[in-house]
């Protein structure tokens, strides 16, 4: 396991970045830095180099360019069981990296904001990050990249615990090689949601799928299957990957999947409206003058098969309706509403029989997707063998006027 001595950090977002430092600091590594990041460690008291130091050339055009430099990658490419490549890094003065602490501008944060332009968005596509990212995560053996502040806290303790042992502080191949399998995704998220933005349009020449794990789940759709929740890194609004959990057991792979349809399906009707989903087929749904009505409506569409479903609401889950929910005969896996008054959550919990079981999911207030803000999320992909189908999504308000009566 080599040793840990020279750092490069340069983030975006600081978050801890100081604490980090002065952790790494304390196990004796030398700190690269540039710019703002710099900056900062220095005001929190942090000996710090700066990467013009090293490169002997400053940073230029606004800090576009910085650490595009040999003695930046080829101290982060040098395979240091290669003679070769050793005297080379002899021969050109340059002084290996062992790991590199770097986060990207800002660009989904940046084209989620309103009013946004095309060049502040192109301004925040980094180019030396992904870069410096990519070089350490290939030579992994060699370097640790870091990519996630959530990470810095385990790596300090597995630093600290080879300086107590080693009097050097290092990391296990296992680690730099989980650090490496997470920078690259890191970088193909950033690349996917560029790609995304710049094409302008969700059926583009190219389509990128990208998603975080939200979780592993028990199952899948059968008791036989592996199945895991991912969620797209520019989810927003009212959507089951952004919901609430406030009361119930796990969620399981079909929950989700009837959750989704039964929130999808009420989001259509712009009066007080219910819907009860079992297995993606809709039990029933109505609108009502309010949200008891409607759920009762629903209800006594189908009192058969909606035992055991799951139900969505479009409005907040009062005492009234909660207690229709409740009553005797009734049992549901979920409830999906866009929120849940105190008297409703007090109703639903205490169920005897099912209260504590019932997972209750708040989603926010239920608004109409605005395609023009984040076109890839208004299509609509089903998984054929060896491909994708891919459609708009179906947001055509149907009126009454769209309704015929085809029968006697």
């Amino acid at each position: 396991m080599p040793p840990v001595q020279r750092a490069l950090i340069s983030v975006s977002d600081k978050t801890g970045v100081v604490e980090f430092a002065k952790g790494l600091a304390a196990v004796g590594v030398t700190i690269l830095s540039t710019g703002g990041t710099a900056r900062t460690l220095r005001e929190a008291g942090l000996n710090v180099t700066d990467v013009a130091e090293v490169t002997g050339f400053p940073e230029i055009m606004d800090g576009r360019v910085k650490t595009l430099h040999p003695k930046i990658h080829g101290a982060l490419l040098a395979l240091r069981d290669n003679p070769e490549h050793i005297t080379a890094l002899q021969q050109h003065g340059i002084t290996p990296i062992d790991m590199v602490v770097v986060n990207l501008y800002p660009f989904q944060q940046t084209i989620a904001k309103p009013g946004v332009t095309e060049a502040e968005a192109i301004e925040n596509i980094d180019i030396g990050g992904p870069s410096m990212i990519r070089a350490a995560a290939k030579n992994f053996r060699s370097v640790a990249v870091v990519v996630d502040p959530s990470d810095y806290a385990g790596i300090l303790e597995e630093l600290k615990e080879g300086w107590q042992r080693r009097a050097a502080p290092t990391l296990s191949d296992a680690t730099r090689r989980r650090l490496a399998v997470k920078a690259f995704a890191h970088t193909s998220a950033y690349d996917a949601a560029i790609y995304a933005y710049l094409s302008g349009e969700p059926l583009g020449a190219s389509l990128r799928l990208v998603g975080e794990k939200v979780q592993d789940l028990r199952y899948g759709e059968n008791p036989h299957q592996k199945a895991a929740f991912y969620r797209e890194p520019q989810a927003t609004g009212a959507v089951i990957a952004n919901a609430q959990q406030l009361h119930g057991k796990e969620l399981s792979f079909n929950n989700l999947l009837d959750c989704h349809a039964a929130l999808e399906l009420v989001k259509e009707f712009r009066e007080p409206a219910a819907c009860i989903i079992k297995h993606t087929n809709p039990c029933g749904c109505a609108i009502g003058a309010n949200l008891t009505e409607a759920y009762v409506r629903a209800w006594a569409a189908d009192p058969i098969s909606r035992f055991g479903g799951i139900v969505a609401l479009n409005r907040e889950v009062d005492a009234e309706t909660a207690n229709e929910i409740v009553r005797q005969g009734n049992f549901y896996e979920c409830i999906v509403a866009p929120s849940f008054s105190d008297a409703a959550l007090d109703i639903i919990r205490h169920r005897r029989g099912w209260g504590a079981n019932i997972r209750l999911l708040q989603v926010g207030t239920l608004e109409r997707l605005n395609v023009s803000t984040c076109p890839r999320a208004n299509i609509d992909i089903k998984r054929v063998g060896g491909g994708y189908l891919v459609q708009e999504c179906d947001r055509r308000e149907v009126t009454r006027d769209d309704l015929k009566v085809v029968t006697r």
